[in-house]
């Protein structure tokens, strides 16, 4: 309704400028007398009351265009918007899937409704993406939950056994790993820590020193290469994140015989952590999934002590993400993985 009387009194104070210009630049020059006839002698009263009227009539025509017109016009160039905001109005009740997909030329309104498909797209993979952590979550710590409870009805039927209190713990320790991680990804995820100048090549070193005798153990090779490279965040969320990718190298390598390379540089203003491994072919299809929470794909299922819980690179991912980094993950041709973190150099 307001672009419609917008509209329509456009073209009404249009009309009265046209009318004050016939005004000031003919009328006020015709003679005005009482002498002489019309068409013969102009005269300024006659033609005023002649064309008095007919302006009357066309203002009046006027006045109805610009309220029809104004209304069709309206209408088309709001359609868009009613789409748009009936999509809104459907993410609202949670149907993410619906999309909006406006045709015609490419103008502001495509471009607003394009934005809102994506931004939809983005919502639902993410709403689906939490089911999924949610669904996969209650399922591994409903695990080792039902191990012990297992394990205690056991127990109180035969109290004599005495290898029970050892798989307890291990069941234990488990779910105490698995609660700490989620922790971890939590706050990670949250982003609030403060920010400290960090040396990764530091980092390495440190985490590369706590898993020497697991990698020594696996008869697997870990060599940290590399010059200073200095960022800015969290030093313990750092350390987790070269720990975990270290550890991640050194269990998914070769039996006997593996190596593991990690080297620090900084390259054009961005602070670069590369971590690569040797080990059996990866598919290309499973790269891409190895940083979702819980999935550790078939081709990196370990059945050890160190099979940790799937959270290894979905930690990474969320604590790079959280220091406003990149990560990227690569499968070497020859087996093995070759993963990349990039970070803000920092001066300090």
């Amino acid at each position: 309704m307001r672009l419609t009387l917008s509209y329509a009194g456009v073209i009404m104070v249009a009309g009265a400028v046209l009318l004050a210009a016939v005004w000031l630049f003919l009328l006020r020059y015709v003679p005005d007398h009482s002498q002489g006839l019309l068409y013969i002698a102009p005269n300024r009263y006659l033609l005023v009351r002649i064309f008095g009227s007919a302006a009357a009539i066309a203002m009046a025509w006027l006045l109805v265009f610009g309220l029809l017109g104004g209304w069709w016009l309206a209408g088309r160039m709001l359609a868009p918007l009613t789409e748009i905001g009936d999509a809104a109005r459907a993410a609202t009740n949670g149907s993410l899937s619906h999309r909006i997909r406006l045709p015609g030329r490419t103008d502001e309104f495509r471009e607003l409704a394009d934005a809102f498909d994506t931004m939809l797209e983005q919502l639902e993979a993410h709403v689906a993406e939490q089911r999924r952590f949610a669904a996969n979550a209650s399922h591994e710590l409903r695990t080792p939950l039902a191990i012990t409870q297992s394990l205690l009805d056991v127990a109180r039927k035969d109290p004599a056994r005495d290898d029970l209190v050892e798989r307890l713990h291990v069941v234990n320790t488990r779910a105490i790993d698995l609660t700490e991680a989620l922790l971890v990804l939590s706050r990670s995820d949250q982003g609030g820590f403060t920010r400290e100048p960090v040396d990764l090549s530091l980092v390495a070193e440190e985490a590369a020193e706590t898993l020497l005798p697991l990698a020594e153990r696996r008869q697997t090779t870990l060599d940290v290469t590399g010059e200073p490279t200095r960022t800015a965040g969290s030093p313990a969320l750092l350390l987790r994140m070269v720990t975990n990718l270290v550890q991640n190298a050194v269990v998914h390598n070769l039996p006997t015989g593996g190596t593991v390379t990690v080297h620090t540089g900084s390259w054009s203003g961005v602070s670069v952590l590369r971590v690569e491994n040797t080990g059996p072919p990866l598919p290309a299809d499973l790269v891409p999934t190895l940083t979702e929470p819980f999935q550790r794909g078939t081709a990196r299922v370990r059945t050890d002590e160190h099979a940790g819980v799937g959270l290894g690179l979905a930690i990474v991912h969320s604590i790079v993400r959280a220091h406003d980094g990149t990560l990227e993950l690569e499968a070497r041709p020859a087996g093995g993985l070759v993963v990349t973190v990039r970070l803000p150099e920092s001066a300090v």
